[in-house]
């Protein structure tokens, strides 16, 4: 029995995990908003996937992208120094 109740949690936190990291859609939360880009060929003729990424909101701080930043689709921690932008 307790294996069971351990998989039903199990499975509820991994299904309802990545809506959590998203964040949420309202900026007034702390959040940043997210943006799915399509898949789309560049007109270099490179190829990129589709992706999730920030949304734009002039700030250099809240991106995925920024030192102390991470990631939640792909767990990277951020590289980028945001006073060199």
């Amino acid at each position: 029995m307790n294996k069971i109740i351990v998989g039903v949690a199990s499975l509820a936190i991994f299904v309802a995990g990545p809506a959590f990291a998203r964040g949420g859609s309202h900026r007034s939360s702390g959040h940043s908003s997210t943006v799915h880009v399509a898949g789309h060929t560049t007109k270099s003729g490179k190829y990129v996937p589709s992706h999730t990424r920030t949304a734009p909101d002039h700030s250099k701080y809240n991106n995925w992208s920024t030192k102390g930043n991470v990631n939640p689709y792909t767990g990277k921690a951020g590289t980028k120094d945001p006073s060199h932008r």
